[in-house]
């Protein structure tokens, strides 16, 4: 009873992290005023603070957060457990949609895993939908771009934890879906709509 008992603790102490880097999050200056150097106050949250640079960007900035189940408690691993919403990951916008043109991706990987951001068209089903092929990844057919340069900008092997990457892309309007295509996290939850008018 003990042991089921501290296991509810911990995953109602995780869960109040995760709520407290959320309200964080939401709670900072708006995108056309972004923290600089664009070192966020929840990087210290998950016990680790990478300050990335990031210049100022052209066009409409949307920030976007790539989380996952992570850490918990400094430095025990939760297993099995899920967001708010059912997903083990997540990709979150400040925005659901932009106007068409330049559009730059500001992308902070809030998880304790690699990720990255692609910017893909949105398949007629809606996110979440695409087939996801026998190395647990999606087709990147289509791909507008991506963010998965850590501390940098465009393309690289994936964003560290805690480093931010970004990419200035132009959007004709229509209909987006961005993903993390690293194995196994789109299957995860990590993808979302993105709107452009």
């Amino acid at each position: 009873m003990k042991r089921r008992s501290l296991g509810v603790l911990l995953i109602c102490l995780g869960l109040v992290g995760l709520i407290g880097t959320a309200w964080a999050y939401t709670a900072r200056p708006s995108p056309q005023q972004p923290p600089a150097p664009w070192s966020w106050a929840p990087l210290t949250s998950i016990g680790r603070a990478t300050a990335c640079h990031v210049p100022t960007l052209p066009g409409q900035t949307i920030d976007v957060v790539l989380t996952d189940m992570g850490r918990m408690m400094g430095g025990g691993v939760m297993g099995g457990g899920m967001m708010g919403d059912g997903r083990m990951m997540s990709v979150t916008t400040n925005v659901s949609s932009v106007p068409a043109g330049e559009v730059s991706f500001r992308v902070w990987n809030a998880g304790m895993m690699v990720h990255e951001l692609v910017v893909l068209p949105l398949l007629p089903g809606g996110a979440g939908t695409r087939p996801i092929g026998r190395d647990s990844q999606v087709s990147e057919t289509g791909s507008i771009g991506e963010a998965s340069n850590s501390c940098g900008e465009g393309t690289s092997e994936g964003i560290a934890p805690g480093a931010v990457s970004w990419v200035t892309l132009q959007l004709a309007p229509g209909h987006y879906e961005l993903i993390c295509n690293l194995p196994g996290h789109y299957a995860a939850g990590m993808f979302i709509e993105l709107d452009v008018q």
